[in-house]
């Protein structure tokens, strides 16, 4: 028996038996099994297996870590396997670990998030409510649907028939400023009411008053200068305009306009109604300061 070389690189094995001639080739691609006889094709078991497909949707625990800016990924393993890290309320030392983008993970007690962190502020037009949900109608997120790729929500609410600035982030640490009622951040509202409202009430609103036992404060009130007593500016720290219809129920006045015309030191200043920008560096440090 002899074995030559083809021209187009497979190998030929010829040999004599009974007297007929037989000759056996293999192309490269289809990978031979060498034996102590010679070569023999692959049977179906050593064919190769398709690996399974990763789902897009998750991502490793140390990677998710990584994108938050909280360290690497060998020290994200490091935290994992000390136990510094939950998913969803259980503590996780798995290496390999993955996670979807919607799960809440916290590192050494804190909430980490992989996106990277917009602030984007709005003007808000009537006729949009203050929702993420879906089925609501027109909502703000409508409004904002372009301005990232971050998933931003608002901080407070501000009702259908409302207008005016609302902040839109993904930054906790910014939300839970508004959120904490002592030291939150001051909105000014510009409200009209149906009537004149009276001096007596105006200093009763000043000085706070109780509803249901529960105590209504404000941080300023006061008339719009150059116009009627019916136009007042009213600042608080609640993120909610559910209070503002608390004070002004009780004292029996309806509220015809409500617009947020600050947030602390933001402006509706360049934003016209319906339109978005994002917050500069300064003005984000300023907030974070407050």
């Amino acid at each position: 028996m002899s074995r030559k070389q083809g021209s187009n690189g497979s190998k030929k094995v010829s040999g004599r038996g009974s007297g007929n001639k037989r000759s056996t080739s293999y192309s490269r691609g289809n990978a031979p099994i060498k034996t102590q006889g010679g070569f023999t094709k692959p049977s179906d078991s050593t064919k190769s297996v398709s690996p399974r497909k990763s789902n897009p949707d998750e991502i490793r625990l140390n990677k998710y870590i990584a994108n938050s800016g909280v360290c690497s990924r060998r020290e994200a393993d490091v935290h994992i396997a000390t136990g510094l890290v939950s998913v969803n309320g259980k503590v996780i030392t798995e290496m390999g670990y993955k996670v979807k983008i919607g799960d809440e993970v916290k590192y050494d007690g804190a909430r980490i998030n992989p996106e990277k962190k917009a602030y984007v502020l709005l003007n808000k037009p009537k006729g949009f409510a203050t929702t993420t949900s879906e089925g609501k109608g027109r909502t703000v997120m409508d409004l904002v649907a372009n301005a990232t790729s971050s998933r931003i929500k608002p901080i407070g609410r501000l009702g259908r028939n409302s207008k005016g600035l609302l902040l839109f982030t993904n930054d906790d640490a910014i939300a839970d400023k508004f959120t904490n009622s002592k030291n939150g951040v001051p909105r000014l509202f510009h409200i009209e009411l149906d009537k004149n409202l009276k001096l007596e009430d105006l200093k009763k609103i000043q000085g706070g008053f109780k509803v249901e036992g529960k105590l209504i404060a404000v941080e300023e009130i006061s008339y719009i200068e150059g116009a009627s007593k019916k136009e007042i500016g009213l600042k608080i720290k609640n993120t909610g305009n559910t209070i503002i219809r608390t004070i002004f129920d009780y004292f029996k006045y309806e509220i015809i306009s409500l617009d947020c015309v600050a947030i602390g030191h933001l402006t509706k200043k360049d934003i016209p109604r319906g339109s978005w920008k994002h917050l500069t560096e300064q003005e984000l440090n300023t907030l974070k300061m407050l």
